[in-house]
């Protein structure tokens, strides 16, 4: 099974739709209640919950969901009956494959229910009609594709005695998100210079800065403190998200000291130094901060 523990917990929705295509004498017999074996729909919406619940022992590669929401309704049409699905699960994957499962099941039980009175049944036109959360929100936090610059702070990489890693993967997660890398610099873990630099890139109006390092409680990790002293607003929020999806993952996130918050229409985010945190708090905040930039800009919420 594909590995989704890098996922954010969020909230998921999915609707789909399923139709069973009958005769005009069949549903005459549906709305006087007159079908041999009793009450349609609500035993094809029994069977449908029941389908929804048993999608991972039904299809292998589906991760077991909560399943906090879902509705089955159903209505006719010209051509027999439409089966509606409507489900809600906050968790890191989808519920699509759980409502399809539903409105299919649903169907089958109409299909058994109804076989005994007409012999031209046919299932049909099942589909998923919207889902939200997780990968198909991405758009709606940019309209276009924000610049970001990343900046790694560290004494050893600056001077040459270590290979750069966090910076490298911080600049692959950005790109893989649809993000532009416009800048990457290395400096060693000088309050100035740190200051200079990310100064220089708001001027630059580079939309995201990213540093890497100095989030410790090193003596040399100044990282914190030279990004705190320029800041115009806090955005306290952002680092309470990667401390939680990263306590959730290590207790050694307790003692990351990043901070985040905004100079003009610029987002500065500390991210850790080492490439397990960089990775793991890079990926509590995307792509929700990319939203920032449209309130700075003076856009609603």
């Amino acid at each position: 099974m594909r590995d989704i523990t890098s996922k954010q917990i969020t909230l998921r929705t999915a609707r789909a739709v399923a139709s069973i295509f009958c005769s005009t004498e069949t549903i005459s017999l549906i709305k006087n209640n007159e079908l041999p074996k009793g009450n349609l729909f609500d035993v094809a919406r029994a069977a449908g919950f029941l389908g929804a619940k048993l999608t991972p022992q039904l299809l292998p590669h589906c991760h077991p969901v909560n399943i906090d929401s879902m509705d089955i309704s159903f209505s006719f049409s010209k051509t027999g009956i439409e089966i509606l699905g409507e489900a809600k699960s906050i968790g890191r994957t989808g519920i699509e494959m759980e409502i399809l499962t539903a409105v299919s099941i649903a169907a089958l039980e109409i299909y058994d229910m109804l076989k005994p009175v007409d012999t031209q049944l046919e299932i049909g036109n099942i589909k998923l009609l919207q889902k939200t959360g997780g990968k198909s929100d991405r758009k709606k936090y940019f309209s276009t594709s924000p610049s970001c610059a990343v900046l790694v702070c560290s004494d050893s990489t600056a001077a040459g005695k270590r290979e750069d890693k966090s910076g490298l993967l911080i600049k692959s997660i950005l790109q893989q998100a649809n993000a532009k890398v416009v800048a990457y610099e290395i400096v060693c873990d000088d309050k100035e210079l740190i200051q200079k630099q990310i100064l220089k890139w708001v001027a630059e109006d580079i939309h995201f800065i990213f540093t890497t390092g100095g989030t410790g409680l090193g003596p040399r990790d100044n990282t914190v403190s030279a990004v705190s002293e320029i800041l115009e607003r806090d955005a306290d929020g952002i680092t309470e998200a990667m401390r939680n999806f990263g306590q959730m993952r290590t207790p050694m996130a307790m003692m990351s000291r990043a901070v985040a918050g905004s100079i003009a229409h610029s987002l500065i985010v500390t991210l850790p130094g080492s490439t397990d945190g960089a990775r793991e708090s890079i990926e509590a905040i995307i792509p929700g901060i990319f939203h920032a930039r449209k309130m700075m800009k003076g856009g609603g919420h």
